[in-house]
């Protein structure tokens, strides 16, 4: 039986809302001015073209999706089912579904404050035979998202592609959805950034969603159901294997943070029992 993981859209539905601490000082002018030494030092301002920067570049939104009406609204449903994963042995098709959900998180840590380009997540869920809840993982997807202010945290770096700085969820190899439990890790990508730098590199960031109210049926034809979450407990750790500019970085990121880290997650999600699913 393969090993059985969880993502639920359906967090505990005991949370109060969400809440927002107190948001930490602006950054020093000596944060833009370190990074900008450090590029200088790496040498590459004048040896890099502006091409360099396409990792940072706007991300697209999934093509996965297909509209749905609901009243006088237009939702987009997450289509096709094609990272639906295999199912553990012994169990019925009919009894398990592959879920589908597709979110934009808004995520605060340290001096970090994006709205992540759209992520799609597909699992499997349904009882095991012995009757007990279970889960497989299926696959994330996702896209960069630019950082505003690029490495330096100034607006002229944001204007420079040399400078750009990007920030891309990934997943961090832990998901509970009948609890809320999710890991992600945040690759961060830019010209002068090597390909492993990464806030939770070593150990991804932990979420525990809590959902402020209850999910909301959009369509039942095809099934559409929208749900938010949010985590305001978890810490951001520092970031990692960003070569020479990581102690910069991490001074513009104000990186690691214990508190005051916010992920606000509404989402849309759809599933097909694995019974009519298309035969592979």
């Amino acid at each position: 039986m393969p090993k059985t993981t969880v993502h639920d859209p359906r967090p505990p539905r005991t949370a109060p809302g969400p809440r927002r601490a107190g948001r930490r000082s602006r950054l020093a002018p000596r944060t833009g001015a370190a990074l900008a030494g450090a590029v200088a030092l790496l040498g590459l301002a004048s040896a890099l073209p502006a091409s360099a920067a396409q990792s940072t570049e706007p991300a697209r939104s999934p093509q996965n999706t297909q509209p749905v009406r609901s009243g006088r609204a237009t939702h987009e449903l997450p289509a096709g089912f094609d990272d639906c994963p295999a199912l553990p042995a012994g169990v019925d098709p009919a009894a398990w579904r592959c879920e589908v959900h597709t979110a934009s998180p808004r995520l605060a840590m340290g001096n970090l404050a994006v709205t992540l380009a759209p992520i799609t997540m597909t699992h499997a869920e349904g009882p095991l035979p012995d009757g007990s809840p279970g889960q497989v993982w299926g696959a994330m997807h996702s896209a960069a998202t630019p950082v505003p202010g690029g490495l330096t945290g100034s607006a002229a770096a944001g204007r420079t592609p040399l400078l750009g700085l990007a920030i891309h969820p990934e997943y961090g190899g832990r998901a509970d959805f009948y609890t809320g439990r999710l890991s992600l890790r945040f690759r961060l990508t830019g010209p002068l950034l090597p390909r492993d730098c990464a806030i939770g590199a070593a150990e991804p960031v932990d979420f525990a969603l809590k959902r402020p109210s209850p999910s909301e049926w959009i369509s039942t034809d095809p099934p559409l159901i929208r749900f938010s979450a949010y985590d305001d407990t978890f810490a951001a750790p520092a970031a990692e294997h960003c070569g020479p500019l990581t102690k910069a970085l991490e001074e513009r990121l104000a990186l690691p943070a214990r508190s005051g880290n916010l992920m606000s997650y509404d989402a849309t999600y759809t599933f097909r029992t694995y019974d009519r699913l298309p035969a592979r």
